[in-house]
């Protein structure tokens, strides 16, 4: 049986790793660090260009999980047809939630305090007067109900918004109130001051945030996207933002890296973060508590955690 371990993070460096398996380390250099047909459990590499983290895939025809150190799985799952039934695909929840869900609440913070425009004045030497909206008693609608989402409402809590409103794949109840089916947002949409996107990119949710969503969000309202760039239909969100009518602050794109020229780096109303939600301090000793936890877990026969799918099922 294989026993090979891949790491993105060099072994020696993570404490607590069970024994017996032989760990490799490998960051998405061109050279793998063994052959991929005896790696038993491949943890992708972290924040990588696009098709990185698939390329040793169909090579590995013995592996048994597949771990991301992401929330989203949508850069692994092309890379899924090549592996064998019964692969596991695991993600990284736990080790976002909090950093994600900080800067969830900055961009909101900076968008509708104005921030940016403060930053920019402060440059000119001009004392930016003036009134701006607030974030308390503003209706907040999460389109995305998973961890990340919760933590994110978790935040806003203290900022006395008034309410939030919960939108997930499907209905359901929590100790804070009821999540509403995604059929839902048509009704939902015209209520919300602050509409965030943490919902993961799957074929329902690509493209969601097209031209008749943004028509249905009221007249000044924010969108925040610290989902994909994909949910986010780019064209139909720049009318938008062209007309006035909406604000937004992306943490996502859609191109992604957004090149330089793009209309949505000079867009009227925009916020723009390089994709910062998940690269934080906050995630490599929590990287290296998933890890510890999974392999112990793995070599004693325990059920993991965090389990997507699994292939052939």
């Amino acid at each position: 049986m294989t026993s090979d371990v891949w790491l993105p993070i060099p072994p020696e460096d993570i404490e607590g790793l069970p024994a017996g398996p032989a760990y490799r380390f490998w960051n998405g250099e061109e050279t793998f660090p063994a052959d991929p047909a005896d790696c038993a459990y491949y943890v992708v590499p972290y924040m990588k260009p696009s098709g990185v983290g698939v390329r040793p895939l169909p090579g590995m025809r013995s592996v048994r999980v597949v771990q991301t150190l992401s929330a989203g799985i949508d850069h692994v799952e092309p890379g899924l047809r090549h592996l064998p039934a019964g692969v596991r695909l695991c993600n990284a929840r736990g080790v976002h939630e909090a950093s994600t869900a900080e800067l969830t609440l900055a961009l909101i913070l900076a968008s509708l305090r104005g921030i940016p425009d403060f930053v920019r004045a402060q440059d000119r030497g001009e004392w930016l007067g003036g009134f701006r909206p607030a974030l308390a008693d503003r209706t907040v609608l999460i389109v995305g109900y998973g961890s990340i989402g919760a933590a994110i409402e978790d935040r806003l809590v203290p900022f006395e918004v008034a309410p939030v409103v919960r939108v997930a794949r499907s209905a359901r109840t929590t100790e804070r109130g009821p999540v509403h089916p995604l059929t839902e947002l048509p009704a939902l949409l015209p209520r919300a001051d602050v509409v965030v996107l943490s919902t993961p990119l799957t074929e329902a949710t690509r493209g969601l945030v097209d031209a008749e969503f943004l028509a249905r969000m009221k007249d000044g309202a924010l969108l925040v996207n610290v989902a994909r760039g994909p949910v986010v239909d780019t064209k139909a969100l720049l009318a938008e933002l062209e007309s006035g009518r909406l604000t937004a602050a992306l943490d996502v794109t859609d191109p992604e890296p957004l090149p330089p020229g793009h209309p949505l780096w000079h867009a009227p109303g925009i916020v723009v973060s390089p994709h910062a939600g998940g690269p934080t301090s906050a995630f490599l000793p929590r990287a290296k508590r998933l890890l510890v936890d999974q392999l112990n877990r793995f070599v004693n026969r325990e059920p993991l955690r965090n389990v997507i799918l699994t292939t052939g099922v």
